[in-house]
């Protein structure tokens, strides 16, 4: 006679990479696609003002993972890996005899990036304790020979099946994956150039285009794939389980394979009013971006211009595709769960890691570009006994961990600087923020060779958004009368700049980590 499952709820994080938060049915899209996030949401508690705490990959997916922000937990930049003995919310549900896997892209440690970067030469600040090779679980040569790392505890997964790359560059387990399905490698393990096999590649630029692989291959269906066979193996074992289910589209390059390339005709999307803003007095580094044409870029992940309308159409239509792909995938794992009997059972998060530009101000891409495309994030929450609702107060990235923690009645840990949404979710409270803040640094040495500022820090607040960077530059706008942020009120309003810069003041102080280094329980 088996033993009766655990009673303990189940966690299924689901994150997208690149994503924005109108870029979503279920967030007033009326073009996309999204029929099952759509119907999850309406099952869930949907946060609609929810914000990032860094507008960079490796920052803000490392602050979700540990509830803290970029400055305290060391990843400011795609230039540096999450030190090896970090806590993260993850550990905590190992620590409870969680099963915990991570599926599809990381991006905590920097082997994806590396190639994307200012090298650093020189001594570090601080020497590291830790194994040779700890930080290079996400170098993609790893996997060539068809071995892979062994992992037992890696930032407390247990188990990690990882898709490396982005576009149709295949990689890492995923590799591995697509070789055992009879794929050619050839057309996988591709360079990020104009050069790179496939199709109906667009002649405004080309890192949109159609895969020469079908999509059997395709990081998507490598996720959703995974993500259901751990589903369907844990469902027979009696303890709870933790799956980090995590997209690498719709990121650039962009590149929905085989039925999804046509889902979206460009001619049909809808295109930005704000792409023909000039940016004048904005930062000098927005204005320089908006300069440089896509094909144009000095790396293939570089922010820039949109370049055309044709260009921008075209880029809106395949990452409508890659999106729809990816709720077509969310599908299959829902019925997953509800055919395994464990829907009920099971907290599902949905976020994406950061936005895009995509045409709005005349800017593409991320980073470095502190408007409402790169900073809002979608978030909704479904759990078992709580209510289905709509909220429009303040939420940040790092607020997921400590959310999830508290829906397990699992112990938080020093220096969790996000706030739990628990008490908006139990109706207790409307709302658990008056601001949220945001950060976005560069390498020293990378600040010294472009005109991007070293440092940028941004306050959310319900009702404005005010940015400052290391070169005095500024912006304010007021988000509920001037929501696609056209009319900059820095020098106009000195009022409201002067209780807004005292209101940031407030939250660099209590950003300000002072866990790091603390005594721990013997």
């Amino acid at each position: 006679m088996s033993e009766p499952k655990s009673e303990k709820p189940n966690v299924l994080v689901i994150i997208t990479d690149q994503q924005r938060a109108d870029h979503l049915g279920f967030m007033g899209n009326q073009v996309v696609n999204t029929p099952n996030l759509d119907q999850l949401a309406e099952r869930s508690a949907v946060f609609k003002n929810t914000w990032v705490s860094n507008p960079v990959c490796m920052p803000n997916r490392c602050s979700i993972l540990t509830g803290r922000m970029p400055t305290a937990h060391g990843v400011i930049f795609n230039d540096r890996s999450l030190d090896w003995n970090s806590n993260t919310f993850v550990r905590q549900f190992k620590r409870a005899d969680y099963s915990t896997t991570l599926i599809g892209k990381s991006h905590i440690q920097h082997g994806a990036s590396r190639n994307s970067i200012v090298p650093f030469r020189g001594e570090g600040a601080f020497e590291t304790p830790h194994e040779e090779h700890w930080d290079k679980i996400e170098n993609f040569e790893q996997y060539l020979d068809g071995d892979t790392p062994e992992i037992d505890d890696f930032y407390g997964f247990e188990e990690i099946e990882l898709a490396i790359d982005h576009g149709a560059r295949v990689s890492g387990h995923h590799l591995l994956w697509a070789l055992d399905r009879g794929a050619n490698k050839n057309d996988l393990l591709v360079d990020y150039n104009k050069k790179a096999p496939g199709h109906k590649r667009s002649d405004h630029w080309w890192q949109i285009y159609q895969p020469p692989y079908p999509e059997d291959y395709h990081s998507t269906t490598f996720v959703t794939e995974r993500t259901i066979d751990h589903v369907k193996r844990k469902s027979s074992d009696n303890e709870p389980w933790l799956i980090w289910s995590s997209f690498p589209d719709p990121h650039h390059p962009m590149t929905p394979p085989g039925r999804w390339f046509e889902k979206y005709h460009p001619s049909e999307m809808p295109l930005p009013s704000s792409r023909t803003d000039k940016l004048e007095g904005a930062p000098e580094h927005l204005q320089n971006f908006q300069s440089i044409h896509p094909k144009d870029q000095g790396q293939w992940v570089a922010p820039c211009g949109f370049g055309s309308d044709e260009l921008l159409r075209e880029a809106i239509a395949a990452t409508y595709g890659m999106i729809e792909m990816i709720d077509n995938g969310i599908g299959k794992i829902l019925k997953s769960l509800e055919d395994t009997q464990q829907l009920d059972n099971t907290i599902i998060v949905f976020t994406s890691d950061h936005g895009d530009m995509m045409g709005d101000h005349g800017l593409f891409l991320k980073g470095f570009m502190h408007y409402r495309g790169t900073l809002q994030v979608p978030l909704m929450v479904r759990a078992p006994g709580i209510e289905a609702q709509e909220n429009h107060e303040l939420a940040s990235s790092i607020d997921i961990g400590p959310t999830l923690l508290e829906l397990c009645e699992l112990p938080f840990y020093e220096g969790i600087q996000g706030e739990t949404l628990v008490p908006i979710l139990l109706g207790d409270k409307k709302s658990v923020r008056d601001c949220v803040l945001i950060e976005d640094d560069i390498a020293t040495v990378t600040s010294r060779l472009t005109p991007i500022p070293a440092k940028t820090r941004t306050l959310i607040t319900k009702t404005h958004r005010y940015t400052r960077n290391s070169k005095l530059e500024e912006q304010l706008f007021n988000l509920d009368e001037d929501p696609d942020e056209f009319t900059d009120l820095s020098t106009e309003q000195q009022s409201a700049r002067s209780a807004i810069i005292e209101q940031m003041m407030d939250a660099l102080i209590q950003a300000d980590d002072a866990a790091r280094g603390a005594p721990t329980t013997a």
